[in-house]
């Protein structure tokens, strides 16, 4: 069920008007009317929920939230007031807080345990501002700053204020006040250059420079094309660049790799696309991320984690691994610069190793997870999320189900004993239930 939360502007400098005659708060109320049009085409639309926040002081600036029905969000949006201070970043913690609210007693977040894409709430803020100086009662700061402190329990446990789910995009209008010329070129909108950019990117969202109406609804259209069922991760490679390939995808000994300054698919901040189960309409999973250390059991709290995981690949071609009765996650990938260089590979039968560091036991070591891999078909990357180490773990796995009957030999619970030493405890679950569901079928 996406989450829909319409951030709007209420200071004074939003009673500005533009050429068109009415005021920004106007084109910003006419925008949310807009989207919401727009986005009730798509069956999927039903089981959206819209909340609305705004630039006033809190608690007053949530104006529809988890308890109020579309009714009250109509009437609460046609009724909004322009009166206030550019209070930006108290009013974008203000709605990453709603969004968070009962994030801890649902135990999406699983902190401790592993992140799992399928436990989500994808969520989409969009901010509507004039992107004038940020004020506030004690001055006008020249930086956007969230206030760090919040009152929800758990919060320490994430760096940042948002999560994986949580992405942020911005309508910041500059129309003008008078009719300029109409020498507007189509394609696609720049972003702008205010204080709440960077802050969008972070998440992993954009913001829109809107200058005319046309440019307004080609965002809009745009937006509604953002609401996706998914999960930000940093992708960022490790050790050296592969080896160059020919056009017949075979590697070419004669093209050496002149690698030695970043690229931009080295690191790529995107989504990961988590689609919901065709018959329920929810997602479903098995294994989890990673987390970035090993969990102590006498340690008295939980190191805090980045909203986004940091999952490194290595380039080295490795063939696909999969057992018969063992599931597998798989994921696609945002296009980006890694899958489209994925991509030209023409590679699909060979894979990437994917890793967390610090998940191991020891230190820095760290085991493969899944991969990363080119469709059959070359038309998308998907990541495979695995049991942790599996290269290990699945040829025992293998010889459990085929050779020894679910009957194993010491022989085979010595290496087993041995990878279980070496695995993350909250993988060790997972692992007992898929094996006790095949022991179970296999009767």
């Amino acid at each position: 069920m996406p989450i829909l939360l319409f951030l709007i502007d209420t200071s004074a400098s939003m009673n500005q008007r533009t050429y068109l005659g009415t005021t920004y708060l106007d084109i910003a109320k006419g925008a949310v009317e807009i989207f919401m049009k727009l986005r009730a085409r798509d069956p999927a639309s039903r089981g959206d929920r819209y909340m609305l926040v705004t630039f006033d002081d809190p608690p007053y600036g949530v104006k529809a939230g988890w308890k109020e029905n579309h009714a009250t969000f109509m009437s609460e949006l046609k009724n909004l007031q322009a009166s206030g201070l550019t209070t930006l970043g108290h009013a974008l913690r203000a709605a990453f807080d709603l969004l968070n609210l009962n994030r801890l007693v649902s135990g999406i977040d699983n902190y401790g345990q592993g992140r799992n894409p399928f436990f989500l709430e994808p969520s989409v803020i969009i901010t509507i501002t004039d992107g004038n100086k940020l004020t506030h009662t004690s001055g006008v700061p020249d930086e956007l700053h969230l206030p760090l402190t919040s009152p929800l329990p758990g919060s320490e446990l994430t760096k940042e204020p948002f999560r994986w789910d949580q992405r942020l995009f911005a309508l910041v209008l500059r129309l003008p006040g008078a009719a300029t010329p109409d020498s507007e070129q189509l394609g696609s909108v720049p972003n702008d250059e205010s204080a709440i950019t960077q802050m969008c990117e972070v998440t992993g969202g954009r913001s829109y420079c809107v200058r005319t109406q046309r440019m307004l609804n080609q965002c809009l259209d745009s937006l509604v094309q953002k609401v996706l069922s998914g999960v930000v991760i940093n992708f960022e490679k490790t050790g050296p660049d592969p080896p160059l390939v020919g056009e017949d995808g075979m590697v070419d000994p004669s093209r050496p790799v002149l690698s030695f300054s970043p690229q931009p698919w080295h690191s790529c901040h995107k989504l990961i696309y988590v689609r919901p189960n065709p018959k329920t309409g929810v997602p479903v999973g098995h294994w989890p991320i990673p987390e970035s250390f090993w969990p102590d059991q006498n340690s008295p709290a939980l190191p805090p984690r980045s909203a986004h995981p940091m999952v490194r690949f290595t380039c080295v071609d490795c063939e696909p691994m999969v057992i018969d009765k063992l599931p597998f996650d798989k994921y696609e990938l945002e296009p980006s610069p890694l899958t489209q260089y994925i991509l030209e590979r023409k590679s699909p039968h060979m894979c990437w190793q994917v890793f967390v560091n610090s998940s191991g036991k020891h230190s820095d070591l760290a085991q493969p997870f899944g991969y990363l891999k080119a469709s059959t078909t070359l038309s998308c990357v998907n990541l495979f999320v695995m049991p942790y180490n599996y290269p290990v773990v699945l040829p025992l796995l293998d010889d459990l189900f085929k050779v020894h009957k679910l009957k194993p030999n010491l022989k085979w619970r010595q290496a087993f004993e041995i990878y279980l030493k070496t695995m993350p405890p909250y993988f060790l679950l997972v692992m007992y239930y898929l094996v006790y569901i095949y022991s179970f079928q296999s009767l």
